[in-house]
């Protein structure tokens, strides 16, 4: 409703008493800044209940990429919940995105289980990453995903992750490698390799942190520099993990 044409400054009491709420604000990603997206399923449930869902999720995905411009550098479905890493090439690209694949991919999972309603918990969490610094500690914690959740041993026993492009030699037509990864060896083999290396370490306790933290409150993660241009590209504030609360120090990736 137009509340301001109804002459309301604001949501009249009665609204707020009915639960009636104020369309959401756009959301607006800076360009060529890498994302972490986080998307769960309803209550926590399941949004994949067959292989052959997580195979149409990710060829929905990759259709409204190709579409919107957006580049997929890494990726874990999950059974209630999808990571994704993702550059936009302008600021609504990622929404566009996400709001594409939510609506088709939803749409055939009701009819195919012939179920009503939704299958997302509300709006998608985002957290710009610093790409000098933590893009591929963002990368192998997303596709060590199934690791933590004790599901696999290593991350290249889920079938459904990038894993198996960026540090095996599947090609995963969904996967455009970010230039922090490609600048680890000049062969694919190199990269691969090099890449498999970086799994022999554990992501730093506080990096690990922060990088959960900055995503369940839609924060950035980076340094006070990387935020300053993220509100210059946006014209938007961007939050931070806690008032006087230092932002993740360097860290090896």
């Amino acid at each position: 409703m137009n509340y301001k044409a109804k002459g309301y400054a604001t949501i009249p009491p009665l609204a707020k008493d009915q639960g009636w709420t104020m369309p959401r604000k756009p959301r607006f990603y800076a360009p060529n800044i890498p994302y972490h997206i986080v998307q769960r399923g309803n209550n926590r449930s399941a949004c994949f209940f067959a292989s052959d869902d997580f195979g149409h999720y990710i060829n929905t995905l990759h259709t409204a990429l190709d579409e919107f411009n957006v580049r997929l550098h890494a990726y874990v479905l999950m059974t209630n919940h999808v990571h994704l890493l993702m550059t936009p090439a302008d600021a609504q690209g990622i929404s566009k995105v996400m709001q594409a694949v939510g609506r088709t991919y939803v749409k055939t999972i009701n009819q195919r289980y012939r179920r009503t309603g939704t299958l997302w918990e509300g709006r998608h969490k985002s957290s710009a990453i610093c790409s000098e610094r933590y893009l591929l500690t963002c990368q192998r914690y997303i596709e060590l995903n199934p690791v933590r959740a004790g599901m696999v041993k290593h991350p290249g026993d889920h079938r459904w992750s990038s894993f198996h492009a960026n540090g095996g030699n599947k090609k995963i037509a969904c996967i455009q490698p970010h230039p922090a990864y490609l600048a680890l060896g000049k062969t694919c083999s190199e990269r691969q390799h090099n890449y498999r290396e970086l799994f022999k370490h554990q992501i730093p306790a506080d990096q690990l942190h922060s990088l959960r933290d900055c995503i369940q409150h839609n924060y950035p993660m980076g340094d006070d520099r990387f935020k300053a241009e993220l509100e210059a590209a946006t014209n938007q504030k961007v939050g931070q993990l806690k008032p006087g609360r230092p932002w993740p120090a360097k860290g090896k990736a």
